[in-house]
């Protein structure tokens, strides 16, 4: 079910479905779909809240949005405008990197956090991709190991159809990433105080955020546990749905017991 939610006069598109306990899923700069697949697989097990960042999808592109740090201070207002507690947060890519602000300012409503080929810090000596600065055709190139979801991508990104949606995503994530690219050098100083269980889920091909990423957030953050998707590129809610959800949800069954 999909939902307007006005959260502190910002009215914010939320996709909503299935029981259990709490998933908060927050997307990367592509945004999400209206119905994404991998959102129904875990729906079978969690009640999941699935909303489009301010400035994204169907969401009010707000004055106030300037930095990843306010989406950090939006979500702790949106997680009390619907009252959700004991919740299992996942980020990707760039709701990765939200999902840390939020964790480091606080973790007393979070039961877990699960970061999928995160941004948010910088690794010395091993770059990431500059997504804004490559053609279609490339950057499907740097998101995905399978030819055929890179050539699918760039179908999509030519519908004619999806392009006021692409981009007003591609402004937003410009606007909240572009300098200093994909990170906050004071984030890794603070991720001491990430005190709920964590789980780092990277794909081993990804050319966006290397996996060498993954290894400095494991180092950084006390108890986090790493696995790496073989075959697998900077998306695995997409290129490798079946194996995402299913390590998604084996880490919070497990947190949760």
């Amino acid at each position: 079910m999909t939902q307007t939610i006005d959260v502190r006069g910002c009215k914010t598109n939320v996709r909503r479905m299935g029981k259990g306990p709490t998933l908060l899923f927050l997307h990367g700069m592509r945004g999400l779909d209206d119905d994404p697949p991998f959102l129904r697989q875990l729906a079978a097990r969690f009640d999941v809240v699935a909303p489009d960042h301010p400035g994204f999808g169907k969401s009010d592109d707000p004055a106030w949005l300037d930095s990843i740090g306010d989406l950090a201070y939006f979500y702790a207002d949106f997680i009390e405008a619907l009252s959700l507690r004991e919740i299992h947060l996942v980020g990707h890519s760039i709701g990765g990197w939200i999902a840390l602000q939020l964790a480091v300012r606080s973790c007393e409503r979070l039961r877990s956090l699960s970061l999928v080929s995160s941004a948010g810090i910088r690794v010395k000596g091993i770059p990431r991709a500059d997504t804004f600065m490559v053609s279609p055709e490339e950057l499907g190139q740097l998101l995905f190991v399978d030819g055929k979801l890179a050539r699918e991508f760039v179908e999509r990104e030519s519908d004619p159809q999806r392009f006021g949606f692409n981009f007003k995503n591609q402004v937003t994530s410009a606007k909240l990433t572009w300098q200093p690219r994909l990170c906050d050098p004071q984030l890794e100083k603070w991720l001491h105080r990430v005190s709920v269980p964590t789980f780092i889920l990277w794909g081993d091909s990804d050319r966006v955020i290397p996996p060498q990423y993954a290894e400095a957030l494991h180092a950084a953050i006390a108890g986090s546990t790493v696995k790496i998707l073989p075959e697998c590129g900077h998306v695995p809610t997409v290129e490798k749905p079946d194996e995402f959800v299913g390590a998604i949800a084996g880490f919070i069954e497990k947190a949760a017991s």
